[in-house]
């Protein structure tokens, strides 16, 4: 079954509502670096579009009402919207899930160091990488600090045209016969990702032989560190141990290609789903069924954690809805969730023909086809996988269809070369119908990523059709 290039049939009109959506998303991507930053900007966006703190009608026991839209942020990483439809809640939702965690490195607790009058910062890696391909590239730093006082202070630093960037060192070719040699998983190991963070002593030459030998401190450089962080965010060197600090390639999201028809960015997965499911989210207006849009951290690192999506968070704000709609039930709120459509969000592997030979290329996802179903995913023998019923499948056919959205059907990759997965397992444990969805994403995983800027915009208009429509 073919599936058209969805490029040769765009009118002028569309090419240009693809460069809109393409550059309201490349801007998200620049904003929202890390899972806080994506939550605080999505929340600021769903407040811009009508929408409340679904705390502030808990605590005036408030009621819910048809068209109303309220949101629950989880810790400031994970976020809930629901827009309240025409039908009962316990009739089933129309939910759209994406994740905003991106793999990375983690700054550790106590990560500042000096060795041989460089410093450091000690990192943990997040989420499956490829770690030789974090050395040698510019890095920021992004994350919150929170203080004894119980204040917190927000830092990013080397996305500014002026910022310095961080890095980390890799062996200069001239000496690097032994490493050459080494597989790909130990060329860099997880103990080598350190960034390199400053050289500069805090004092000079002058001081230092003013001062004498037996009184000049230890750890300059790192004092000096120390020092600049001091002077610009006002946080001691105690502060890391109550800090969560993400290094994350430095730079804007870019176009890509010679006829600009890409995007080049880091964390597409799965932001690239993430910013689109929430730009048809606020857009949905007078739905039948209540549309939810989920956005979740730790998917990465197996969706664990309080915000992750094997957390209670959703299941909770769920009951609180209902409670306020139309009284508290235990009963009514698993149907709600049992009766629920779901399109769990996440990438899928784009065909490329420079590894073709982890490609079953007839069960692949090709840039510019649209958005991609995966009925299954998981690994080998579906191990993993939710794996939709074929009903459901049909139903979203109609949908898509009738909403002229380009969509295409896909595998990761040769049956006994690997897989993967996203929360849709997790969210078929309450009985809902729900399926893997997503678009399909070149060098996933790496610090830069590359999608079809034709695809997010089927996207968009994919998920924006499947909760107005899907029924």
């Amino acid at each position: 079954m073919e599936r058209v290039n969805r490029w040769k049939t765009y009118t002028n009109e569309q090419l240009e509502e693809v460069e809109k959506v393409s550059s309201r998303y490349k801007s998200c991507l620049d904003a929202g670096k890390t899972e806080r930053e994506s939550v605080s900007l999505a929340v600021d966006m769903a407040k811009e579009a009508g929408y409340k703190d679904l705390a502030e009608y808990v605590k005036e026991n408030a009621e819910l009402k048809c068209g109303d839209k309220v949101y629950v942020n989880q810790m400031g990483k994970a976020l809930a919207l629901f827009q309240i439809g025409e039908e009962p809640l316990e009739k089933g939702m129309n939910i759209l899930g994406a994740h905003v965690d991106s793999p990375r490195l983690d700054v550790k607790q106590n990560p500042l160091y000096e060795e041989s009058e460089l410093a450091y910062l000690d990192t943990h890696y997040y989420g499956g990488i490829k770690k030789y391909q974090w050395a040698a590239i510019p890095l920021a730093l992004h994350g919150t600090v929170a203080k004894k006082d119980g204040t917190t202070v927000d830092i990013t630093i080397g996305e500014k045209e002026d910022d310095p960037v961080l890095v980390i060192s890799d062996l200069l070719i001239h000496l690097a016969g032994e490493q050459m040699e080494k597989k790909a998983s130990v060329v860099i190991e997880g103990e080598v990702l350190d960034v390199l963070v400053g050289s500069r002593p805090l004092v000079n030459k002058k001081e230092n032989e003013e001062a004498g030998e037996e009184k000049q401190e230890k750890d300059q450089v790192k004092a000096m560190i120390l020092r600049y962080l001091k002077e610009t965010y006002d946080i001691e060197e105690e502060d890391f141990l109550s800090a969560e600090l993400e290094v994350v390639p430095a730079g804007k999201a870019r176009d890509c290609g010679l006829d600009r028809s890409m995007i080049l960015a880091y964390g597409q997965d799965d932001r690239i789903c993430a910013f689109t499911s929430l730009f048809a989210m606020l857009e949905v207006k007078n739905p039948r069924r209540t549309s939810c849009c989920l956005l979740v951290d730790k998917e990465e690192v197996g969706s664990v954690g309080a915000t992750g999506m094997h957390s209670k968070f959703f299941e909770n704000a769920v009951a609180e809805i209902m409670a306020l709609t139309v009284g508290e039930s235990d009963l009514k709120v698993r149907r709600a969730l049992q009766n629920s459509y779901m399109l769990s969000s996440d990438v899928s592997a784009a065909y490329d023909p420079m590894f073709a030979g982890v490609f079953e290329k007839k069960n692949a996802a090709f840039f510019g086809n649209g958005l991609c179903l995966n009925k299954y995913t998981g690994s080998r023998g579906k191990s993993g996988s939710s794996d939709a019923n074929a009903e459901y499948i049909g139903k979203l056919r109609g949908v898509f269809d009738g909403a002229d959205v380009a969509f295409q059907t896909a595998e990761l990759g040769k049956v006994d070369k690997g897989g993967g997965g996203t929360i849709a397992y997790i969210m078929a444990n309450y009985g809902m119908n729900v399926i893997d969805s997503g678009m399909a994403v070149l060098s996933m995983h790496a610090p830069w990523e590359i999608a079809s800027k034709a695809d997010i915009y089927e996207g968009y208009r994919g998920y924006k059709a499947f909760l107005e429509k899907m029924e």
